[in-house]
């Protein structure tokens, strides 16, 4: 029996399932460019919840990671109907200021890439939305994946 092989680019990313909908296609009959962009922060806020850091969370330690720039790359086209795994890790996080977040949308049933970025975000006061120092439990949970 040979091993599964792990199609991500790092051990132990995390993953969910979309279909793609009616909703989310555009008038070239497919997923439009900002559905992934809401893919992208939907599975990054339900990662950031296992890893015990919600919107809650945010308001009770007065500090937040913002986004400061997004790079993505649309590599295939998704169409009505496609299942995809949206998957996501840290891969950097400097446990000060910075931390990035690495995306890869795969379809489901080929294992071929359509979409894959990155996303650096700085974490801030919530009261005055300037830059704060990342508190503990920000560089508990936000830790690079290995191989990130």
């Amino acid at each position: 029996m040979s091993a599964v092989r792990n199609p991500w680019p790092v051990a132990a990313p995390f993953v969910q399932r979309r279909v793609a909908g009616a909703a989310d296609i555009d008038g070239f009959n497919h997923v439009n460019n900002a559905r992934y962009i809401d893919w992208a922060n939907e599975i990054a806020w339900a990662h950031s919840g296992v890893l015990g850091l919600s919107m809650e969370d945010y308001r009770r330690l007065g500090v937040g990671c913002v986004v400061w720039r997004h790079e993505f790359d649309y590599v295939a086209p998704v169409v009505l109907g496609d299942e995809i795994d949206v998957a996501t890790w840290i891969a950097e996080n400097d446990n000060r200021l910075r931390l990035t977040r690495a995306y890869e949308m795969r379809n489901a049933a080929t294992g071929r890439i359509v979409f894959r970025g990155r996303t650096a975000f700085v974490s801030i006061d919530m009261r005055t939305g300037k830059p704060a120092r990342m508190p503990p439990e920000f560089i508990a949970a936000y830790k690079p994946v290995e191989g990130a």
